[in-house]
């Protein structure tokens, strides 16, 4: 039988794809594997001013009510899932604390608080051309028109179920696969990037 206890805690595995696979260049692109961050879903009662102040009060930064937008503060990044669905992105091996103080300060209210860091791997692409790179792969329409910075959607990249988050105007994405896609995506990014080497 295995003792949970003697596990690696799920926010301190990294390098899924191997160390030698923990960064891609290909011209003016890079795709880096990321330290895992802190990943809190928290799903709660949009209307309800109470709930919407005590997460900003323990947060920093105030939950994103727009669809398909991010709010970043200090050392965290909220991104909007759904009507009532926020994941809270804090610094790696911070998610016992994250939800500790998140549960305390959201107790009254009904909410859940649930630590997902085991779930998803977080890649980073950059480079002008990383729109057209995505586009191989992705349907959302990524025109900097239409998806910009702070913007994010739950998407498919080639079939995998990712969280993509466009951070700044390099422009810059963060791909969070799930752990079981994430070196399927990494080998299919490898393979997009070719024709940039």
């Amino acid at each position: 039988m295995v003792d949970a206890a003697t596990l690696p805690r799920a926010g301190a595995m990294n390098r899924l794809c191997g160390a030698d696979a923990a960064a891609l260049e290909a011209g003016p692109l890079t795709v880096r594997e990321m330290p895992v961050p802190a990943q809190i879903n928290l799903r709660g009662d949009p209307k309800d001013k109470a709930f919407l102040d005590a997460v900003e009060g323990t947060l920093g930064c105030p939950l994103p009510l727009e669809p398909n937008r991010s709010v970043t503060g200090e050392g965290i990044t909220i991104l909007w899932l759904g009507p009532d669905e926020w994941l809270v992105l804090g610094a790696p091996s911070a998610e016992d604390a994250l939800v500790a103080k998140l549960r305390d300060a959201l107790s009254a209210f009904h909410c859940a608080v649930t630590d997902v860091t085991g779930n998803r791997a977080l890649f980073r692409l950059s480079g002008v051309p990383a729109r057209l790179l995505l586009a191989k792969g992705c349907s959302l329409d990524l025109h900097p028109s239409v998806f910009g910075p702070g913007q994010c959607a739950q998407t498919l990249v080639v079939r995998a179920g990712v969280i993509l988050h466009q951070v700044d105007d390099a422009p810059t994405f963060d791909l969070m696969p799930r752990r079981s896609f994430a070196e399927y995506l990494w080998g299919w990014l490898d393979d997009a990037m070719a024709e940039y080497r």
